[in-house]
């Protein structure tokens, strides 16, 4: 498909989109007058379960490039809704910490802060008030388990950087599916420990396919972070959108209902590094794990679907460099992340070419080899002169202030339509679920 007629696809969508976001000037949680419930798949009906699906430092810059390097509109683009703030209790520009409590607790914190308030007290969650309806609850993440946005979930710690305590307080509180990476914070002893509540242990993407039955479930697939879906052994590690599947298959047997949250990791790392392919490519991993996510619900009937990135991460944008076109095609061709081109080159970096070739399918020039090779760190050049042949602009390596889009499907869908705090979502969630849910309380 060319631009133009992409341009002519998607132009009813954004006239809806620039109308629906105009209506909200002035007022916070507004709803937007055409999104009935009926017309947002909600069926007037109650959710129960509840799928929270989070884009790490996905923004709408990320979902326009993602659609022209798609090609074609997303999945995500038939649930828009709305949009929501991000700011911390200490800062316009959030953490993942700050923002994953806001979205788990209603409550603004600091940044760095997990599920508690900035003087110490725990914050009840909305996996915590499903699980006291007799919920089932998971957590699926490609980072480490233990990471800011899974752990506010289920855990309350005062540093993020305490995966190590983390860990055990995912288990203590009876989370029914756990996966992702950061076995290294999961010892043999509380392994064993979990063994005997009824859970079962999963070290690799065969021994996850091979489930069946299980009551609990622990899929532990990497010692650290599981790694980008450019750089993923297929072989080895399941998919975002596997273990999505096989966490709801697992949760769904429970005749009350669950929540599960999951996290699209590393959209935010591949933001910090200004790296537009890995970016592109986990943003298609994610929108994999929403497919499997809304088949569920379309199927069911009675689940709700939410995707809300937690922030922006690099500030991205659409175009730059005073250019006057992107070029996203040729992130199709991009089969690394940086990093791994940087792992790639020899010690005198004399195979720069034939590594960009090989991984890129471009043909750098000698002035681009130069800066590579004269680089501090290789990788971020690598990275900048793929964002530059594509077109998309960077403003940042860390998060930026920006409001984020706002996505959902099925029972409850509507209420999310406006404009919110993100400390609206999980009291949203519990309105769709019938249950109580008190903020702070």
């Amino acid at each position: 498909m060319d631009k133009m007629s992409l341009k002519k696809k998607v132009l009813p969508l954004a006239v809806v989109t620039s109308l629906a976001i105009g209506s909200l000037v002035g007022s916070f949680s507004v709803p937007v007058a055409d999104a009935k419930p009926k017309d947002r798949h909600s069926n007037n009906g109650i959710a129960k379960n509840v799928i929270f699906m989070v884009p790490d430092g996905y923004s709408a810059s990320y979902a326009t490039n993602y659609r022209w390097y798609k090609g074609e509109e997303t999945i995500l683009d038939s649930m828009l809704v709305g949009m929501h703030r991000t700011y911390s209790a200490d800062s316009e520009i959030t953490d993942s910490a700050a923002a994953g409590t806001a979205m788990a607790t209603g409550v603004k914190t600091n940044n760095g802060i997990i599920s508690m308030t900035p003087d110490g007290v725990e914050l009840e969650t909305i996996l915590e008030a499903a699980e006291k309806n007799k919920k089932s609850s998971g957590l699926v993440a490609t980072s480490t388990i233990t990471h800011a946005t899974p752990a506010v979930f289920a855990s309350h710690v005062a540093s993020r950087a305490s995966e190590s305590d983390i860990a055990p307080q995912l288990i203590e509180n009876d989370v029914d599916v756990i996966l992702g990476g950061g076995k290294k914070y999961f010892p043999e002893s509380l392994l064993l420990e979990a063994k005997g509540n009824q859970y079962q242990v999963v070290s690799n993407k065969i021994q996850l396919n091979n489930v069946k039955n299980a009551k609990k479930l622990i899929g532990l697939f990497a010692e650290e972070a599981m790694a980008p879906e450019l750089d993923r052994d297929e072989t080895d590690q399941p998919s975002l959108a596997e273990m999505t599947e096989t966490a709801i298959e697992v949760l769904r047997k429970d005749k009350d209902g669950f929540f599960l949250m999951v996290e699209g990791s590393q959209i935010d790392w591949a933001g910090h590094d200004n790296d537009a392919a890995w970016a592109m490519k986990d943003s298609e991993a994610f929108e994999s794990a929403v497919a499997v996510a809304v088949d569920f619900a379309k199927r069911d009937g009675k689940t709700l679907v939410v995707v809300a990135g937690d922030h922006d991460t690099g500030g991205m944008s659409v175009g730059g460099y005073g250019k006057g076109d992107t070029n996203l095609e040729i992130l199709r061709n991009v089969t690394a992340t940086g990093d791994f081109m940087d792992s790639k080159l020899n010690s005198e970096r004399s195979n720069i070419k034939e590594v960009m070739k090989q991984y890129t399918n471009l043909d750098i020039t000698d002035e681009e080899e130069t800066r590579i090779k004269l680089a501090t760190s290789a990788s971020t050049i690598i990275n900048q002169i793929v964002s530059e042949r594509a077109v998309v602009g960077w403003s940042s390596t860390g998060h930026t202030g920006t409001d984020v889009p706002l996505y959902a499907f099925g029972p409850g869908s509507h209420l999310f339509a406006g404009l919110h705090e993100n400390t609206s979502l999980p009291v949203l969630m519990a309105e769709a679920m019938k249950i109580r849910f008190l903020p702070g309380k």
